[in-house]
């Protein structure tokens, strides 16, 4: 991937997802200066790296220009912190947020009805170049200005754009908080292998990697369905079949429908 430019973006917040993204893009070589705002100082990492630009508070005026603000803060003092950079924000800037829970419309109400949005959510993967991120623009964004926030997000792994925003909530309870999920799964084989013998140190390797390695196929032979890949590795009468019929019998399912639907719902409360 080649970006016909690089960009010069204001990034409000460097914590995980703000300082990964940031990470990205500096690895990547796609911007050429980054205006950093966070009242914590950021990460030691990005201490001498030249294209960044590091303020505590909202600057009175941006002087170099930005071709992105990126909002990357907490949803519950996204219309505090928002309302004062809207006060200097030139209204020629446009915004890439992947505050969760944050609809179009509020981000409308804290930054202008005829600002350039796009709502975006990613996933901690980003880090290391192997997130997803779902957006959606508003009727304000431009083709060149989709084509950069693609640009800019594609150094982080996947991008997939909807139309309906409905669908966000979902995409912040399967993709957005799913590596936690994952990360759990780790922690769930662990146990089961401590209680079925093995020291603590072998069991967390082998869920770990097995976890590592699954994926990997996964992505490796991503033409086939989750299903047949889980068939490919199941003999009939065999040690992986006497676990799924326990695994399958439906109770798994209903957890995970109430854990999302409950990850959904929080998505839906943030924003009220």
């Amino acid at each position: 991937m080649t970006m016909p430019k690089k960009a010069s973006i204001t990034l409000i917040g460097c914590g995980k997802m703000g300082s990964a993204l940031l990470s990205g893009w500096i690895k990547n070589q796609v911007i050429e200066h980054a205006l950093v705002i966070d009242p914590h100082q950021i990460p030691g990492v990005f201490d001498k790296n030249e294209p960044i630009e590091y303020f505590n508070a909202p600057p009175e005026s941006y002087k170099n220009g930005s071709d992105f603000l990126i909002i990357a803060i907490k949803p519950q003092i996204l219309k505090d912190v928002g309302s004062k950079i809207a006060k200097t924000l030139p209204k020629e800037i446009p915004i890439l947020s992947i505050a969760a829970g944050q609809s179009l419309n509020t981000l409308e109400s804290i930054f202008g009805s005829s600002r350039a949005i796009i709502r975006s959510m990613p996933n901690t993967p980003a880090a290391i170049g192997k997130g997803i991120s779902v957006c959606i623009p508003n009727d304000h964004i431009t083709e060149t200005q989709k084509e950069l926030a693609q640009d800019l997000l594609e150094t982080s792994g996947r991008v997939e754009w909807i139309e309906d925003e409905t669908l966000m909530d979902a995409v912040t309870a399967l993709s957005g908080s799913g590596p936690a999920y994952i990360f759990h799964l780790i922690e769930i084989l662990e146990k089961s292998g401590i209680e079925l013998g093995l020291s603590p140190e072998m069991a967390g390797t082998l869920a770990r990697q097995t976890v590592i390695g699954s994926a990997a196929l996964a992505e490796n032979e991503n033409q086939k369905p989750a299903s047949v890949l889980r068939e490919n590795v199941t003999s009939p009468g065999g040690t992986t079949e006497a676990a799924l019929s326990i695994l399958m019998d439906g109770r798994a399912q209903d957890i995970f429908n109430e854990a999302l639907n409950a990850a959904k719902t929080r998505s839906q409360e943030l924003n009220s």
